[in-house]
């Protein structure tokens, strides 16, 4: 390991990459879908949407049946029953992920790949694969929403997820 010069920061070693993604980087649109009951869940549904795509109804109906396929089973991953949803038409291709509250504060994530427009041959991701920047910035919204209203939260279980539901992010993410 080498010493750091604190004088000049060290830069890595792909700092092209760096600024070709900042520069390439722009705001997507992020719109709720609303909150249903899927495989036993609650599920909030969202969707993200690059500069010229958009996900429609059709799009949203067959994300969510690739969330009931997999929540089918999330009981054996220790699911507590809450899950977000989102529907991503982004630039390269869409995404679908599915993203679980499980036991022990902990969550479990799906994430299905596949070519833009052509929602039904998404399959599931790499091992390895996570959020990219707008899908993180939903499921961080997420997490605010699930600790303030779901744990932290006041009265009734009922009273606690409607407050969860009804707390969704709108607009555009970067």
């Amino acid at each position: 390991m080498t010493d750091i010069d604190e004088a000049k920061p060290p830069l890595p070693a792909e700092a092209d990459v760096l600024l070709a993604l900042a520069e390439e980087h722009h705001a997507r649109t992020v719109r709720p879908l609303g909150s249903s009951e899927t495989a036993g869940h609650v599920v909030k549904a969202y969707a993200i949407e690059a500069p010229g795509r958009t996900v429609t109804a059709q799009d949203a109906r067959a994300a969510l049946r690739i969330a009931a396929d997999h929540l089918s089973s999330a009981r054996l991953r220790g699911s507590v029953g809450l899950a977000v949803l989102l529907t991503h038409a982004g630039g390269d291709g869409d995404y679908v992920l599915v993203h679980t509250w499980i036991e022990g504060y902990m969550s479990d994530l799906a994430v299905f790949t596949g070519p833009a427009g052509d929602i039904d041959r998404l399959r599931p991701g790499r091992s390895g694969l996570a959020p990219c920047v707008w899908e993180a910035a939903v499921l961080a919204h997420e997490r605010d929403a699930f600790s303030r209203h779901v744990l932290d939260g006041q009265g009734t279980l009922e009273d606690r997820l409607s407050a969860w539901r009804g707390d969704v992010l709108e607009g555009e993410v970067r």
